[in-house]
């Protein structure tokens, strides 16, 4: 079985970055769950920004909400990148999916039996005020209990800030960029 790395962190911290990076070395068969969908330009931008990241080596798949049934798809790859986790929640969330974490354990136990490496890109929003609305707060709830989830299965776990990345699981190395 391949092996889980969780990458999470502030915005801009450099975790696609070095999900990119950590994909290349995994080897050439390389395949991309993009979960971001262009609600503005603004977006559209960002999504374009990404997409000039990747190279045609990338099987790209944009899916918002069947995450799992993407990624069990997708059998001939050496690593498959979920970029990001915190989108895919919200997709969830405004798609009123009634249980979520009930999805992060069915990601979990499809990214447990497929035969290639999964990487995982996630935002840190647990990290500032408690937000002032309901939804706001489940979702920062929700995401929560998906990163302790997820890093608990994780193999390998990198947090980034201040455009930092320390890997955490294992045990803590210098930066990583």
């Amino acid at each position: 079985m391949g092996a889980l790395i969780f990458i999470g962190g502030g915005v801009r911290s450099g975790k696609s970055s070095l999900a990119l990076r950590l994909a290349e070395q995994a080897g050439p068969r390389r395949g991309f769950i993009a979960t971001a969908q262009a609600w503005d330009d603004e977006m559209r931008a960002r999504i374009a920004r990404h997409k000039d990241e990747r190279d045609d080596s990338w099987h790209t798949i944009e899916e918002h909400l069947a995450v799992p049934d993407c990624l069990r798809a997708m059998t001939d790859c050496d690593v498959v990148l979920i970029d990001c986790l915190t989108l895919w929640l919200t997709n969830l969330l405004l798609a009123e999916e009634p249980d979520i974490q009930g999805r992060i354990a069915e990601l979990i136990d499809v990214i447990d039996a497929v035969p290639f490496d999964v990487i995982v890109v996630t935002n840190e929003v647990g990290l500032g005020i408690v937000p002032a609305n309901a939804l706001s707060r489940r979702f920062r709830d929700e995401a929560g209990f998906a990163h302790q989830a997820l890093a608990a299965a994780a193999q390998s776990v990198y947090f980034g800030a201040m455009g930092m990345l320390l890997r955490l699981k294992p045990g803590p190395v210098e930066p990583v960029c």
